[in-house]
């Protein structure tokens, strides 16, 4: 029987990760959604327009800095097995998710 990828076994295209991936992803994500909820305060409180910006764009930053690391770990995971497998369509997959978030 072959072996499927984690992150896409059957017609769900889940991934199941470890508790630490979960919770150093999600950690990310509240810092994220905290910084975000900050932003709004700072529109409330008619914050200076430049001190908002530079707000947007750690906020930006981090949510970069997010998307890198979950894309490294799938190309380790889940590209790697793929390709191993000779499933050459992910690498398709992959070059349009490098395309998004390139823009």
């Amino acid at each position: 029987m072959e072996e499927q990828c984690s992150c896409c076994a059957g017609e769900s295209r889940k991934k199941k990760r470890t508790e630490e991936e979960v919770r150093q992803l999600t950690c990310r994500l509240n810092r994220i959604e905290g910084q975000i909820r900050g932003i709004r305060n700072m529109v409330a409180q008619d914050a200076y327009c430049p001190d908002i910006l530079t707000q947007v764009a750690a906020a930006n930053a981090a949510l970069s800095a997010f998307g890198r690391e979950l894309l490294a770990a799938h190309i380790r995971s889940c590209v790697t097995r793929d390709i191993r497998d000779g499933k050459e369509e992910t690498v398709d997959e992959l070059l349009g998710i490098l395309q998004k978030m390139m823009k």
